[in-house]
């Protein structure tokens, strides 16, 4: 994340929509970044340190953004990517945020019904899908209920309070006889990814995630915002707010680019056919 050149490809591409506005690293502006290695109790103090050195504008994403709304009112907060800005109080309305809070959502709780679409269509039948989530993700976990029940498709909750517990959920899951499962966003999934995807290919279980970022080491399928794009397009917030616009008068951006990512080693592994229909959708197919 440090310096002009990150190797974090969602940093980069931040200063990559910098410089399409004509901002150059260094002489115009500097970075200040901070991250939590995916340990929520890290946030509150990182966002703390950035209040007290009063930078300009903060950049976040999700999981640090409750942290960053409590440790200020009034410095700029850029969000790239909130599942659900409203919902979550971040802002008032997307049309009139109202607060120190805009930037971009990347629209979590609506892609919902869309991923349990995929999900039957990847392995159709009457089987229910599992659904692991965290208590910081209620909200989307009750939005999935909400789908399904409208749908007529069964679920099985496998709530989690820690990474520690991701084995056991999915043990639960093979032994109701689900026949996918459902990832929702939620720290401890990103930091345990890797293990998500060998647990999958243990109990042949196809699992759909909420991030590509999940099917480069090794996950199924995902379908999201395209959550680079996001965070180049946080970059035109920037340069409104350093040319003096209030985020209370910068409307809310909903994602226009989303995209379809599937692991065809991760599908051989579990004996499963991606239908032609699906891979022919595909942004990305992993071979």
């Amino acid at each position: 994340m440090v310096g002009p050149q990150p190797r974090n490809t969602y940093t980069a591409a931040f200063l990559r929509g910098m410089r399409e506005h004509g901002y150059v690293y260094g002489e115009h502006f500097v970075t200040e970044p901070r991250g939590g290695e995916s340990r929520v109790e890290r946030y509150p103090g990182l966002a703390a340190e950035l209040v007290r050195l009063q930078v300009d504008v903060i950049v976040a994403v999700a999981p640090s953004l409750p942290a960053v709304k409590q440790a200020t009112s009034t410095i700029p907060v850029v969000m790239a990517g909130s599942s659900d800005p409203v919902g979550e109080g971040f802002v008032q309305s997307l049309g009139h945020p109202g607060g120190n809070f805009t930037g971009l959502s990347f629209q979590g709780v609506e892609l919902l019904g869309k991923r349990l679409e995929l999900l039957k269509e990847l392995v159709p039948g009457g089987a229910p899908v599992a659904v692991l989530w965290e208590r910081g993700s209620l909200m989307a976990w009750q939005a999935v209920a909400t789908a399904a029940r409208e749908r007529g498709w069964k679920l099985l909750s496998l709530e989690i309070r820690d990474g520690g517990e991701i084995e056991g959920a999915f043990k639960a899951a093979t032994g109701a006889r689900a026949g996918t499962l459902l990832v929702l966003t939620g720290v401890p999934f990103v930091s345990h990814a890797p293990q998500l995807a060998e647990l999958a290919v243990k109990g042949r279980l196809p699992v759909m995630y909420p991030f590509r970022q999940f099917v480069e080491v090794g996950g199924l399928i995902a379908y999201s915002a395209d959550l680079l794009d996001i965070w180049r397009r946080a970059a035109v917030f920037v340069d409104k707010i350093l040319k003096g616009a209030k985020p209370a008068d910068l409307p809310v951006e909903q994602p226009t680019k989303f995209e379809l990512a599937i692991n065809l080693k991760a599908a051989k592994a579990l004996g499963l056919t991606i239908p032609p229909s699906l891979l022919l959708r595909a942004d990305q197919v992993i071979e």
